[in-house]
């Protein structure tokens, strides 16, 4: 069957009007519906799914107002499409903004909303805590920070144990360097190319994404290596990722065999013996890269990189900062998945659902190396706010099953994406685990070379116009990246499917012309 006839057929359940404003469209006859099709071509809306809240009507400043503001009083950060969105209330999986439109969101604030926008429980629990106490500092005990600390400490194997709160994971990610030169008593820190640790002074060195350097000296001791990236880099093959869909590389490799792997580990040993000292403070590694794409690693990568690190003295970092609290569905922790125990364990966003809140987890060794430094002290880190909604946020992961039904939904996700990749030449690659899910898009798939930004942006700008809402990701934003909150359903991933491809679908007929 051509690609136009499947599009044909598909339209039988798509929606000819905003998915915003559904209506109910009468029967049709054969005659009827063809003429229909005719009329509408290929880009009929698909159809979104009902949503039974309602938002309040919105009462705030005009739009025009609030551009202004943006443009007087507001730091210049990157803001998505060229009319940025003006959002007004959100309910579980779904954003309304101030004209009253539903977007699926598949982006979730960035990885941060983990059980959904304005969960009932965790907004009941945040209302009481708000009623009882908000702020103490760490120099008094109050019930909720304790509670946290058991219920978080529970979830981590031994001998990762000792928790240090704090409010961002940046500020993470600083305190875990400042652990591990403590601890080993030296300065080097290796990171991929590639990644992203903070934007902090310390950790903008580690952060290796070229709109986050900056032209001034910083970072000290901070080094790169390469990025085990086994669809863009050098190295890749058929049976590389751990994921249910691989790269369209083939390679001669048994399934319990990489070369690809193997020829990363060489240039990791390559950096070891050329950039840094004999002695090493540390590594620091996300265990799918999340600024830069959802970039997966060859299998047994990370293990055999931590060795190597551990024999120079180092201590091995896990940022879990965006795999963290089971968006990557078969493990709670992303480290779980590449079979190793990190020394240190930083974690945010989905730690309080939006709410600034964030963990740096290690062990007492290492703890009581920082101790003999520096007392490290934080005014708002723990505060009875973030630690009762860090709370709530763990139980709902537990009551509701949300790690289990990431790795359902997240799984059957990426197979009808893979179908699409199939399917589109300017969709190179499909690639993830659970609901943390990377699409690259290329000029074609034999040199997989960037689909230019501005194309990237217009499929971006059409997904929107649809009622999608995803993320941007990748050394030249050509990444769409999927992260939606961990409640999502099997309509709801449809849905998506449905919009993306009629976004493409869209882009290549624009192309043609």
């Amino acid at each position: 069957m051509t690609p136009t006839w499947r599009h044909l057929l598909r339209a039988l359940r798509l929606e000819t009007s905003s998915p915003r404003t559904p209506k109910t469209c009468p029967s049709l006859s054969l005659g009827a519906f063809w003429r229909s099709v005719t009329k509408l071509g290929l880009h009929t809306k698909p159809r979104m799914p009902p949503c039974d809240f309602t938002p309040e009507r919105y009462q705030s400043m005009p739009y025009s107002r609030a551009l202004e503001v943006y443009r007087e009083h507001l730091s210049p950060e990157l803001v998505y499409f060229p009319e940025p969105l003006l959002l007004h209330q959100g309910h579980m999986q779904w954003l309304f903004d101030h004209e009253g439109n539903r977007y699926l969101d598949f982006f979730s604030g960035i990885v941060t909303v983990s059980v959904g926008h304005c969960h009932p429980k965790v907004n009941a629990v945040a209302q009481k805590q708000l009623g009882r106490l908000w702020h103490t500092s760490a120099l008094f005990f109050h019930p909720p920070i304790h509670e946290y600390a058991e219920k978080l400490s529970a979830l981590l194997p031994d001998p990762l144990k000792v928790i240090f709160l704090v409010n961002s994971g940046s500020e993470a990610n600083d305190l875990a360097m400042l652990m591990a030169r403590a601890h080993s008593k030296n300065t080097d820190i290796i990171s991929f190319r590639g990644a992203y640790h903070g934007c902090s002074p310390y950790t903008i060195g580690l952060s290796n994404v070229g709109q986050f350097k900056m032209t001034l000296p910083g970072g000290v001791g901070c080094q790169s290596t390469m990025c085990p990236d086994v669809f863009r880099g050098p190295w890749g093959g058929s049976h590389c990722r751990d994921s249910p869909v691989q790269t369209i590389r083939k390679c001669s490799c048994a399934p319990d065999c990489c070369q690809a792997k193997d020829q990363y580990i060489e240039q990791f040993k390559d950096t070891l013996s050329t950039c840094v000292g004999k002695s090493i403070a540390g590594f620091f590694a996300e265990p799918i890269q999340g600024v830069n794409g959802f970039v997966q690693y060859p299998k047994g990568f990370l293990k055999e990189a931590f060795q190597l690190v551990r024999e120079r003295g180092g201590v091995c970092i896990a940022d879990e900062v965006q795999t963290g609290f089971g968006r990557l569905g078969s493990h709670f922790w992303g480290f779980q998945t590449h079979g190793v125990l990190p020394d240190i364990v930083t974690m945010a966003k989905g730690i309080g659902n939006g709410f600034p809140m964030a963990a740096v987890v290690t062990t007492p060794e290492i703890a009581k190396s920082l101790a003999k430094c520096v007392l490290h002290f934080n005014t708002f880190g723990g505060n009875p706010m973030a630690c009762a909604i860090g709370s709530a946020v763990l139980e709902v992961i537990k009551e509701e099953k949300l790690q289990e039904n990431s790795q359902e939904v997240g799984t059957y996700l990426l197979l009808k994406l893979a179908k699409l990749r199939d399917e589109f030449e300017i969709i190179g690659d499909v690639r993830g685990k659970g609901l943390m899910i990377g699409i690259e898009m290329v000029k074609d798939k034999t040199s997989r070379q960037p689909l230019p930004r501005e194309e990237v942006s217009q499929i971006h700008e059409d997904c929107r116009q649809m009622g999608l809402i995803v993320g941007r990701g990748g050394l030249f934003s050509q990444t769409f990246r999927i992260a939606p909150s961990l409640c999502i359903t099997k309509p709801e991933a449809d849905f998506a499917v449905d919009v993306f491809r009629a976004a493409v679908t869209q882009h290549m007929e624009r192309r043609a012309k």
